[in-house]
């Protein structure tokens, strides 16, 4: 009996051994463990042992975060069995599809295009068909940030590059980011890992502020930037941090002083109808021109404006503005010229910019009306210097089309 319970012993003490060092499934490929066996260690312990594993962000988002930093560095060996990942983890052709689109315009055309030829093979792996456009509704984006950026594109690019400004107002921000293929969360995160990846630190605080207006948690944020460091390399990473840092410490300084200062009251300047508008004085206009909805910040700010509404044939007179003059164009058709310059035709939605000092006029065609929304600054209280009327053969110069 005794030689028989040794013998169990010893059979029960080998079967535990057997199963204790039997490995776990492996993820990283042989050749990694014959060439670099550290590397292996890391893949299976580390990356996808551990950082994968994390639940500071869903699996279906480190796909999004992964899948982003791969196409945005190139890295075109790895995208179909991170695409295979992504699909198992959630996330729907049409999203890849979406996100390539998304990264065409943030690290380039040729990782697109490489990145769609890679993921089409998986595609007709998986069988999924081919795609279709999205006919949802576009996505709504906030106007007055619309405002504020593209009063920024037009005071930092257009001067060096107007094609460059006028591309990213009607194309990036006018129908990339307003398409329903992906959540705007979603393209913001992408987005933002994309900018990590590809190293442009400098343009991670707009995009970093939007994801998470959009939705992305703090915690989210930063466990993106932990998971693009392994795609992206560590100096991305630690390139990121003191950025994610001050946007951090920014948004929690505004969220302290909502809640320690009293919140002033918003001020609603009713619509009134343009026949009700003050009438624009003939020193400074030509033709009939009504000022509805005039409005001047409280210091210290110096924004003020209005909506100016100019029959046709109207317009105002030469004029500069010391801080410069942002038009939006609300209806009918106008026209826009700086002295030495063509005259430009803008229509409903175009975004007018002119250069703080720049002797120029604005008013509406010669044969339809127009009306505006100004937004302009004051200097030491003065916020523009008029000079002559605009003559009639200034005036009736042909003009150039959009």
């Amino acid at each position: 009996m005794k030689d028989i319970a040794a013998s169990l012993a010893v059979s029960v003490l080998a079967t535990t051994a057997v199963h204790a060092e039997e490995p776990r499934r492996r993820v990283a490929p042989p050749a990694v463990y014959e060439v670099a066996p550290g590397l292996g260690h890391f893949t299976d312990d580390v990356l996808f042992g551990e950082v994968w594993l994390r639940e500071a962000l869903k699996p279906r988002d480190r796909s999004l975060v992964t899948v982003s930093a791969i196409i945005s560095t190139g890295k075109t060996a790895q995208i179909a069995g991170h695409v295979r990942r992504a699909l198992d983890n959630g996330v729907a052709p049409d999203e890849i599809g979406e996100l390539i689109t998304q990264l065409a315009f943030y690290s380039g055309w040729p990782n697109a295009v490489s990145a769609v030829t890679e993921t089409k093979k998986v595609f007709d792996e998986r069988k999924i068909g081919a795609a279709a456009d999205n006919t949802a509704e576009r996505v709504q984006l906030e106007a007055a940030a619309e405002v504020a950026r593209a009063a920024l594109v037009a005071d930092t690019v257009a001067p060096t590059a107007p094609a460059l400004a006028e591309l990213t107002n009607r194309v990036l921000f006018g129908d990339l980011w307003r398409r329903p293929n992906l959540s705007p969360r979603d393209r913001s995160l992408v987005t933002m890992a994309a900018l990590i990846a590809i190293g442009q630190p400098e343009q991670i605080p707009f995009h970093a502020n939007r994801a998470m207006d959009n939705g992305l948690t703090r915690e989210e944020a930063a466990e993106a930037l932990t998971h693009v460091a392994f795609y992206a390399g560590w100096p991305r990473g630690m390139s990121a941090v003191p950025v994610l840092k001050q946007v951090f410490a920014s948004r929690a300084a505004a969220t302290a002083s909502a809640n320690t200062v009293p919140s002033p009251e918003l001020k609603v300047i009713r619509a009134e109808p343009v026949s009700t508008g003050t009438p624009g004085p003939a020193s400074n206009f030509a033709g009939e021109v009504r000022v509805n909805s005039r409005y001047a910040a409280d210091a210290p700010a110096r924004i003020g404006g209005g909506v100016v509404s100019f029959a046709a044939g109207a317009r105002t007179a030469w004029h500069t503005h010391p801080l410069g003059q942002t038009l939006f164009i609300v209806s009918g058709r106008g026209w826009v010229q700086k002295e030495g310059g063509p005259i430009i035709e803008v229509n409903p939605g175009d975004v007018v910019w002119i250069p703080p000092n720049v002797k120029h006029w604005h008013g509406a065609s010669a044969d339809a009306p127009m009306s505006h929304f100004a937004i302009l600054e004051s200097l030491n209280g003065s916020s523009v210097t008029w000079m002559e009327q605009v003559s009639e053969a200034q005036y009736r110069a042909a003009p150039r089309k959009p």
